[in-house]
C-alpha cells in the first residue's frame, strides 16, 4: 500500500471560503487497496506554506506519493510549480508532459498548465489541476501507470532505491 499525500492549494479554499472539491475528488479516485491516504491538507497560495506543507509530508510523514491540486495556472498567485521544483531533487517531467498532452485531447486551454512532477528523496510529487472535472480526466490517465514508478522509486520492485 502506497501513503499518499493530498494537498489542495487555495486561498479561498484556505479560508473556508469555497468549498474544496479537487481534494475529495483525488481521494475518490485513489484504491483503499493500493493507496492509504495518510494527509489531505487545503494551504493559500503562499509559497513558504506550501513548501512547508510538501517537506512535511515527504521528510517527516514519508509519504510515497504526493498530489497537489490547484495553483498551475498563470495567476500571479499560482506558485505551485515553482515551490514544487523548489523542494525536488529530481525532475520527472514525462509525468507532468504526459498529462498535459492528453488533457490537450480534451481541451487545448491543457497548453496553459505550468504543472510539475519531481522526486524528493523516496516520494513523488505530481501537480494537478485545480477543477474537479480536470483532476477526474488526470488521474484516470495517470493512475494505472504510477505503481510501477512508485515500486522502483520505493524499492518494493527488487530495486535498490537508496
Amino acid at each position: 500500500m502506497y501513503e499518499v499525500g493530498i494537498v489542495t492549494v487555495s486561498d479561498k479554499g484556505a479560508a473556508g471560503e469555497r468549498e474544496d472539491k479537487s481534494g475529495p475528488m483525488i481521494e475518490s479516485l485513489l484504491d483503499g487497496q493500493l493507496y492509504h491516504i495518510a494527509s489531505y491538507t487545503i494551504v493559500p497560495d503562499e509559497p513558504e506554506m506550501l513548501k512547508a506543507e510538501l517537506l512535511r509530508l515527504c521528510d517527516d510523514v514519508k509519504c510515497d506519493l504526493v498530489l497537489t491540486t490547484g495553483g498551475t495556472g498563470f495567476s500571479p498567485r499560482d506558485n505551485t510549480p515553482e515551490v514544487t521544483m523548489e523542494v525536488g531533487d529530481r525532475n520527472v517531467p514525462g509525468i507532468a508532459e504526459g498529462l498535459r498532452a492528453y488533457s490537450m485531447t480534451i481541451t487545448k486551454r491543457a497548453m496553459l498548465s505550468r504543472a510539475a512532477s519531481v522526486i524528493r528523496k523516496r516520494t513523488l510529487i505530481v501537480n494537478l489541476p485545480g477543477s474537479p472535472k480536470a483532476v477526474k480526466e488526470s488521474l484516470e490517465y495517470l493512475l494505472d501507470t504510477l505503481p510501477h514508478g512508485l515500486d522502483i522509486l520505493t524499492g518494493r520492485d527488487g530495486e535498490c532505491a537508496r
